[in-house]
């Protein structure tokens, strides 16, 4: 038996950004923040954020696409796929995603667009990738 789950609950790095297959299915993509927070053994309090590269097709990409704006908080399930791109120099990058399989937009209406709306798949999304990463990079969120 093998499990491929990966569930998060985090805020949104940049607005998802939309795009479609020459077949015409949805595609968006998009950086999500988790934060860590911990009392050091010196009593310091410590946190550390980590960014994940989140993917989603369908008619679910539409919908984050038309609710979900950078620094929403979103509850994701997916399972983690790794691939690799040439970037525009020509160099081999490889870069993990979350593909989304499910989920929840949590928060306020103000903050999340909806308090309680949730969304699955329900076939197999497609094995095919943006052909441009999320990189998560672009801006430090303050949590």
């Amino acid at each position: 038996m093998s499990v491929n789950k990966a569930i998060l609950i985090g805020r949104l790095g940049k607005d998802p950004e939309l795009k479609y297959t020459p077949g015409g299915k949805a595609v968006a993509s998009f950086s999500l923040a988790t934060n860590e927070r911990w009392t050091g053994q010196d009593g310091e309090k410590k946190e550390k954020t980590t960014w994940h590269n989140i993917v989603v097709w369908g008619k679910q990409a539409e919908i984050m696409k038309e609710y979900l704006v950078k620094g929403k908080q979103v509850y994701i399930e997916g399972r983690i796929e790794n691939r690799s791109y040439d970037d525009k120099e020509g160099v081999k990058k490889y870069i993990s995603e979350i593909v989304v399989q499910s989920f929840q937009f949590i928060g306020s209406r103000d903050d999340a667009g909806s308090s309680s709306s949730s969304y699955s798949s329900g076939s197999s999304t497609p094995s095919e990738a943006p052909a441009e990463p999320a990189d998560g990079q672009d801006d430090d969120l303050p949590f």
